[in-house]
């Protein structure tokens, strides 16, 4: 399992405990008359408020682990633990944001941001009683992200940067423990994409909770996470985990020092020898 060294026993004595633990987790498909192996193993543990991004080649089961962490498609293959309990259904306290943003056509800005607390409990339940509430937690982060004046247009009004900030607005509303973005900027522009990693950063930091990116890019990876895993080609496994430890909140100015094309390079090279 992976782990980062400490420096002795009363270090480790304070770590937290981990929110997910990957314990020799594993990934098979049937195959004609056989199965296929895309994920040989994978054992790591990611602690509360840590942000990790996977990267790796096409097909080796990156966008796979969201799912299994998600809980909507629980792993046969070793077991994957939260809060120390093995995940075998769809979890309640996850966030989700896509590439493709997929807000609904037919409703405004706020209430595509305000839908997962019209259908996730407990928040479901007293939606009606707590709308006001609900509104203002809304148009705080519609806020955060520089839509205030966008809350009553409609998904076609707004630029896909705007569809990507509102669809990350609506994967925090409920307050998750656990942020999954799969490659949420992988269509937008370099301009565009560069402000949503500092504007996701914000968001993160602000809400204090896991975050697992999958992304093909490397400067993003280092942008915003405090521990990148790269992964071997199918059937694939951890090939290298890099720390960063650049100071938080990160600016793109950052993008531009010795120390920031260091671990870039550090990651494509290992991506490159598998």
């Amino acid at each position: 399992m992976l782990q980062s060294p400490t420096s002795d026993s009363s270090e480790t004595a304070i770590q937290p405990a981990p929110l997910l633990e990957f314990d020799h987790i594993g990934l098979e498909y049937p195959f004609g008359e056989s199965m296929r192996t895309i994920i040989q193993e994978i054992s790591l543990n990611i602690k509360p408020g840590e942000f990790v991004s996977f990267v790796g080649p096409s097909g080796c089961g990156k966008t796979s682990i969201l799912r299994m962490v998600s809980g909507l498609s629980p792993t046969k293959i070793g077991e994957l633990r939260c809060h120390g309990q093995p995940v075998t259904k769809p979890l309640k306290n996850v966030g989700i944001a896509f590439q493709n943003p997929v807000l609904l056509p037919w409703r405004r800005t706020i209430d595509n941001v305000l839908l997962p607390l019209e259908v996730v409990h407990p928040y479901k339940r007293d939606f009606k009683k707590n709308h006001q509430k609900y509104l203002e937690m809304a148009q705080k982060l519609l806020q955060a992200v520089g839509l205030k004046d966008f809350q009553q247009q409609f998904p076609w009004q707004l630029s896909g940067g705007m569809r990507q900030r509102a669809s990350l607005c609506r994967s925090l509303i409920h307050q998750p423990e656990i942020l999954l973005l799969d490659e949420p900027f992988g269509a937008l522009d370099a301009f565009t994409r560069e402000e949503m990693w500092v504007m996701l950063q914000n968001l993160w930091m602000e809400a204090q909770c896991v975050g697992i990116l999958i992304t093909h890019d490397l400067r993003e990876a280092v942008f915003l996470s405090d521990t990148v895993y790269v992964m071997s080609p199918r059937p694939s496994e951890i090939a290298f985990m890099q720390k960063i430890d650049l100071p938080r909140p990160r600016t793109l100015e950052m993008c531009l020092s010795d120390e920031f094309g260091h671990l870039a390079a550090e990651l494509r090279r290992h991506i490159h020898k598998n």
